[in-house]
């Protein structure tokens, strides 16, 4: 009897210096909520950005550890890769996965994947979803932006891309910083067609937010 196994197809998530950590965070567990597996890049910047948010230290030698803490739950499905690490499996087109969320994205990462630059796995594993016609989320959060910016951006959203930026809508009737968090990562999950129950969705009615229950 032949038993075929069912091969693991991750979303890549990769997690940059940019200020928003907390939003890379509640995408991580609503992607682990819905069942997904996910394969983590986290920048050597994004763990100064982590520390100076959160408090907390990103060693990939503890990360099963390190991940909890961040997370406030189990890891469950993933594989953590090092930045730079370009013989990971994210960094080759034949590796199976569904996609990539970079969040959040600073502008630099934006750069390098707009010009096909590569300097390290998450801008390899970005350039790789690109041409294999994988979905792709950028979550830029730097404000103002420049010109050179905003036209990389459409460059991007021109192959393809999703720019989603880090922008929480107030009409859920958000009652703390978390909802507006969570409101900005199911939006992220919406993109990608992965159900959850992060926020309060529109419902044609004006102030169904406010009055909602808590």
């Amino acid at each position: 009897m032949n038993h075929q196994i069912t091969p693991r197809v991750p979303w890549v998530v990769g997690i940059t210096g940019a200020s928003g950590t907390p939003y890379a965070a509640a995408v991580l567990r609503a992607l682990l909520d819905a069942g997904e597996a996910i394969d983590l890049v986290v920048s050597k910047a994004a763990r100064l950005t982590m520390l100076d948010e959160t408090g907390l230290s990103f060693r990939e030698a503890r990360w099963r550890t390190d991940v909890k803490a961040f997370l406030g739950r189990d890891p469950g499905d993933m594989i953590v890769w090092k930045a730079g690490d370009f013989a990971a499996g994210p960094a080759s087109g034949t590796y199976p996965a569904r996609g990539m969320i970079i969040v959040p994205a600073t502008t630099a990462v934006v750069a390098g994947v707009a010009t096909g630059m590569s300097k390290d796995l998450i801008q390899r594993a970005a350039d790789v979803t690109l041409k294999e016609r994988r979905p792709l989320v950028l979550v830029p959060r730097e404000a103002p932006l420049r010109r050179v910016a905003l036209q990389q951006m459409a460059d991007l959203a021109g192959e393809g891309a999703v720019i989603l930026p880090a922008s929480p809508g107030f009409y859920a009737g958000a009652r703390d910083v978390q909802q507006l968090i969570d409101f900005v990562a199911g939006k992220v999950l919406d993109v990608i067609g992965v159900p959850h129950t992060l926020s309060e969705r529109w419902s044609g009615r004006l102030g169904s937010g406010r009055t909602a229950e808590p």
